[in-house]
């Protein structure tokens, strides 16, 4: 990996994400947590956490990673995005300077190591991109204890900062908000290339990825753009890459209608035509919850919420049915098990 940020006489450049923040000494970036200090960007949210929760897995959400298990999730202040609808815009838009530490990785790992059926740590709520330096310290802890690590992510991202952050996580879902470049650019203030690009990187590493998409509608709910998405995923990362479509409603700034039920039935039908594993989330409903085996089609996971029942699985995670392989990360055999 290159480095962090270059010096120059009257600024900084933040290197981390492709923004490439020009951070005039004093002054944070757009994240608001990577700040000029002088001589280098300091990471001012190193060791500070804005919540945690022992979480299902399924709440990552990540449907395919150990399923009916537990992680440890934490998350801080701040995102290299500007949303407008943020469904976490009261920690991710934090715009706070007088952040206090107020934890330590060797508490999160005692603590990780007390939790019934614990896989890891998740790094999750905000953009946790933002967070390298506490992150990366973090996470190697953990693996060295016999733990997983997740990141739930925008995804965007340099690929050098990418690199190296795949060397310590093993399970990503990415958001990928919208397949539209007018999206990205309007609604987010990045763009759709880049994030691209971090699929594609964290695909070729072999790293477990699902997907996220919140669908909105008016903005990337049209069939056609579905479809060129489905397909790209499908043709690019591969068409065992779980994808989650997930209901919007209002929040922060955008005040649009809640996505309608019909509309992520056709959405989850069109996906369904061209990847293995499509799921609806943040809905009542209980259509598009079930994992079923892609090959002879039987039930293998039932889902209400967060609850799952496994059904007509190996202890490998393979389907009883025809052999399958639906779940490559199914039993956890780590500190607490």
């Amino acid at each position: 990996m290159g480095p962090l940020y270059l010096k120059y006489d009257r600024y900084i450049e933040c290197r981390l994400c492709p923004h490439r923040c020009k951070i005039p000494e004093g002054k944070s970036g757009i994240c608001g947590v990577r700040k000029n200090t002088g001589d280098r960007i300091e990471l001012i949210t190193y060791n500070v956490i804005s919540g945690h929760a022992l979480d299902p897995v399924e709440k990552k959400p990540l449907y395919h990673f150990f399923p009916g298990h537990k992680i440890l999730s934490i998350g801080s202040y701040g995102c290299n995005m500007r949303c407008d609808f943020c469904q976490n815009w009261h920690i991710s838009q934090h715009q706070q300077t007088g952040f206090r530490a107020n934890t330590s990785i060797d508490c999160l790992l005692e603590e990780a190591r007390q939790a019934e059926k614990n896989i890891g740590i998740a790094f999750t709520y905000n953009e946790p991109i933002i967070w390298l330096e506490f992150m990366r310290d973090t996470a190697v802890r953990f693996r060295e204890n016999g733990f997983f690590t997740v990141m739930v992510s925008n995804g965007y991202v340099n690929t050098g900062p990418l690199n190296e952050i795949t060397g310590f996580i093993d399970a990503f879902n990415i958001d990928l908000k919208a397949f539209n470049e007018t999206f990205y650019k309007k609604l987010t203030g990045a763009d759709l290339e880049n994030v691209r690009e971090s699929l594609r990187f964290i695909a070729k590493k072999e790293k477990h990825l699902e997907i996220t998409t919140l669908i909105i509608p008016g903005r990337n709910d049209s069939p056609e753009e579905m479809r060129n998405q489905v397909k790209w995923i499908a043709g690019e990362l591969g068409e065992d890459v779980p994808l989650h479509l997930s209901r919007y409603f209002p929040m922060y700034r955008r005040q649009d209608p809640a996505t309608p039920k019909s509309t992520l039935d056709s959405l989850h039908e069109i996906a369904s035509r061209y990847l293995k594993y499509v799921y609806l989330g943040n809905t009542d409903s209980s259509s598009g919850q079930d994992t079923r085996c892609p090959k002879c089609g039987i039930t293998v996971t039932k889902r209400i919420g967060y609850g799952i029942r496994l059904l007509n699985l190996s202890n490998e995670g393979n389907c009883l049915g025809c052999g399958t392989t639906v779940y490559r990360n199914f039993t956890f055999s780590g500190p607490n098990h």
